[in-house]
């Protein structure tokens, strides 16, 4: 993964690389999650949600949450704050 600001470049499995803008990043439940928007995408387009994991105090890795009820409740918690912000 490569930083610069708000925006990180992420590659896929097939090793094509995607550059996305960082968001926001929120702790639910003593995890750390990061939404992302895809650089060059439509604005309509869905944000990507992803599990920080600490590989050490600099680097760490981005990972996609499998379990349908953490990741509703980083959605829930995401639309809360998105929610509060617009008031």
């Amino acid at each position: 993964m490569e930083e610069r600001e708000n925006f990180i470049t992420l590659v896929d499995e097939q090793g094509k690389e995607e550059e996305f803008e960082i968001l926001m990043t929120l702790e639910v439940e003593e995890n750390e999650y990061a939404i992302l928007a895809p650089v060059e995408g439509d604005e309509d387009e869905d944000a990507y949600i992803f599990k920080i994991v600490s590989e050490s105090e600099e680097e760490y890795t981005l990972i996609a949450i499998e379990d349908d009820e953490e990741y509703e409740n980083v959605v829930a918690a995401y639309e809360a704050i998105v929610d509060a912000e617009e008031e």
